[in-house]
């Protein structure tokens, strides 16, 4: 994959591309050609895309249940470069970008600024910087997050083409329900992935919710060197995900504790939910510590449905099958009769880490939520009008955290007691 390259911003010519890559990687995977060469094909248009079809790449690379199993290694091993290895832009652009926003040159910003980023993603690239402080040793590193130029008309671009739509939506395993609504979700929660001064404002509220867990760190973010398209925080260091699922039993199990933390109490006490939980967003340190990175795509959890997932969460940790099934009808809007029953024995499957404890997360577990709740939607369509019911549209976004947080802790393959870690931050 070349490392750097334009932006194509056209809508027809993004959406050639993607057909293009997607007709021939349908071709292979049907007819159990070459899927190496396939992966490596769709990868590669993928990532000079970025937007959302990087994004598309990117779960595909670790969510369990996207990609056939006969093929699940080589679109893993493929897509996997696409999580912070996506081709990168261009410095001069980059570096006018910058001094646009920020309003002065590049020296006259930081001491040094490095012009290989560190890591290039969908929406933007990081590139390593040291400002100058007030503190004892003068200067502070920093990492900077600028904005592709020209992501932002490259994802309006995604963001009108309904085949790329319709792949989160079928990765996330919603499709079938409420689909107008599940579109509207989507583009509402992308375009905010371009506003870096929310995304800002967000990784402080994450960073409130966990001050008091030493395990949880939040890189602070420096509103000086921050605008809508460049977001400043200070530079983390830490071993990768890749690092982290080699480590012993007993790292891997602390890590797992603390990313349920994270998830969890900023689900249940902040009332939201980081979205976005692929592999190359955290940053793992000895005992325990997790650092948390990207707060673009960020899920708010209505005032309505948050009362009954603390509902949902109380009953499952106290292993109360009826209140279980009360509080998630509330929390699904359901409606009685044989589509409720489904959703319910979803659901009830979904939370199977809260009612067995300790529980091992597996990616043949993950691997069947998936596959469940794609069953679940073909069923639906099938059912009579008088029993169907519009799914919340957060659940789109609510199956991508738990398609891939669970995906990511089956990596970590260790037993934890994950109703013991809610029930002592729910005191």
């Amino acid at each position: 994959m070349k490392d750097e390259r334009s932006l194509p911003t056209g809508r027809f010519g993004r959406l050639g591309r993607l057909v293009s890559v997607g007709a021939r990687a349908g071709l292979d995977l049907l007819s159990s050609r070459d899927s190496q060469r396939s992966a490596e094909r769709a990868a590669e248009v993928l990532g000079t895309l970025r937007g959302l079809a990087a994004k598309v790449g990117q779960m595909a690379s670790y969510v369990d249940g996207v990609i056939p199993e006969q093929h699940r290694t080589a679109y893993e091993t493929a897509m996997g470069a696409l999580r912070s290895a996506a081709p990168r832009s261009p410095y001069p652009e980059i570096k006018q970008l910058i001094e646009t926003e920020l309003g002065a040159s590049l020296d006259e910003l930081f001491d040094s600024f490095e012009e290989h980023p560190v890591a290039s993603a969908s929406i933007g690239q990081v590139h390593r910087a040291i400002v100058k402080t007030a503190s004892s040793d003068g200067s502070q590193e920093v990492a900077v997050k600028v904005q592709h130029p020209g992501i932002v008309t490259a994802l309006e671009s995604d963001l009108a083409n309904a085949s790329i739509l319709e792949q989160m939506m079928a990765i996330g395993g919603t499709r079938r329900f409420n689909s107008q609504g599940m579109l509207e979700m989507i583009r509402t929660r992308f375009r905010e992935e371009l506003d870096y001064r929310l995304e800002a404002e967000r990784q402080r509220a994450f960073a409130r919710i966990h001050a008091s867990d030493p395990t949880i760190r939040v890189p602070r973010v420096l509103d000086e060197l921050s605008t809508g398209r460049v977001l400043t925080s200070e530079f983390v260091r830490g071993a990768s995900f890749e690092q982290a699922i080699a480590a012993s039993d007993a790292e891997r199990r602390a890590w797992a504790e603390t990313m349920w933390r994270f998830v969890f109490k900023g689900n249940l006490g902040g009332g939201m939910f980081n979205a976005d939980p692929h592999p190359g967003n955290y940053l793992f340190s000895g005992g325990g510590v997790v650092t948390f990175l990207d707060y673009g795509c960020v899920q708010p959890i209505p005032p309505e449905q948050h009362q009954w997932a603390f509902a949902v969460h109380r009953a499952a940790i106290a292993r109360d099958e009826h209140a279980f099934r009360e509080a998630g009808k509330q929390l699904l809007s359901t409606r009685p009769g044989p589509l409720e029953e489904l959703v319910l024995r979803y659901l009830r499957r979904c939370f199977e880490p809260l009612f067995v404890a300790p529980f091992r997360m597996t990616r043949d577990y993950a691997r069947s939520l998936v596959e469940d709740f794609k069953e679940m939607s073909t069923a639906a369509l099938k059912m009579d009008a008088a029993h169907a019911f519009a799914m919340p549209t957060e659940i789109l976004f609510m199956n991508r955290l738990q398609f891939g947080f669970y995906s990511v802790l089956a990596r970590l393959d260790v037993a934890v007691d994950y109703a013991a870690i809610e029930t002592a931050f729910l005191k």
